[in-house]
């Protein structure tokens, strides 16, 4: 995913740099054409003339601010309507943030043990964007959900906290399952990983270079030794990454998360669940 997401933004952008001259107020004077012409591009990259469903809300729905109160961490929920079954269940789901630098913020990967195939987590909008999710069934079948959304300058913001303490953080992980644990029932999880995820579009005001990109770029979850939900993430997702997703226990087990960033380096953490109990971190 990491080479397609490189692919793909040397056919949208020129460089970084290229995103600079749009404005806010640009993209609001005209931006039916900027948008369709970065979609089609997406859209070519990724499903290659396949049909994509609109307005499919039987199927899956995006909630998100209409105006976000912060364009670095803009809110996002995608959820499905279809039961996660052997027979029919949602197999990936794509975040897309098409004026971002990075239009592909994310891309999930899951199984009929997700229970059910709901993600929320918070992403940076660099300008005023359409969001789509897109949802592929098991069979192929491709279904979309968007909003547009009024932001600018999430991705070229600073960071929230201090760089050398986000640094000496990045890694660390809180990981928790929130209420009873019910055999057979999809149950919530959320994870949050301290981590810069660093877009590589600040600019250093004193030295007046730009920080390098550095992020989270792969996530796998599983329970009991099978998986549950796996990840490609780029920096469109924003600083230490929070997600919330579900699971379905069949029996007493192990909740684990493995996260690796563009460094190659490894984090993970582990919850013990237990039917009818409440799940315990492993510290």
């Amino acid at each position: 995913m990491k080479r397609i997401v490189g692919r793909l933004l040397l056919v949208t952008f020129s460089s970084a740099a290229a995103l600079l001259p749009y404005t806010a107020a640009a993209v609001a004077e005209a931006p039916q054409a900027s948008e369709v012409s970065i979609w089609s591009k997406v859209r070519g990259s990724l499903f290659a003339g396949r049909t994509i469903n609109e307005n499919a809300a039987d199927i899956v729905q995006l909630d998100a601010p209409s105006r976000a109160e912060d364009a670095s961490t803009v809110p996002i929920a995608i959820r499905t309507q279809l039961a996660q079954t052997p027979d029919r269940y949602v197999r990936k789901l794509y975040l897309l943030v098409d004026n971002n630098p990075s239009p592909i913020a994310a891309v999930f990967e899951l199984t009929p043990d997700s229970g059910r195939a709901d993600i929320e987590t918070r992403i940076r909008v660099e300008q005023y964007t359409d969001v789509r999710a897109i949802a592929e069934l098991n069979d192929g079948s491709l279904y979309m959900a968007s909003r547009f959304v009024k932001a600018s300058g999430g991705c070229s913001a600073p960071a929230g906290k201090d760089p050398v303490e986000a640094l000496r953080n990045a890694g660390r992980i809180k990981f928790r399952v929130d209420g009873p644990v019910v055999a057979g029932k999809p149950t919530i999880a959320q994870l949050a990983i301290s981590h810069p995820n660093a877009s590589g579009l600040v600019l250093d005001q004193v030295t007046r270079l730009y920080e390098p990109a550095y992020y989270v770029r792969k996530l796998n979850v599983s329970y009991a030794g099978r998986p549950v939900l796996s990840a490609d993430i780029d920096f469109s997702i924003s600083e230490n990454p929070n997600f919330r997703f579900y699971f379905v226990p069949t029996g007493d087990g192990e909740l684990r998360a493995e996260v690796v960033d563009t460094k190659d380096l490894s984090f993970d953490s582990q919850v013990v669940v237990k039917l009818g109990g409440v799940a315990s971190a492993i510290q």
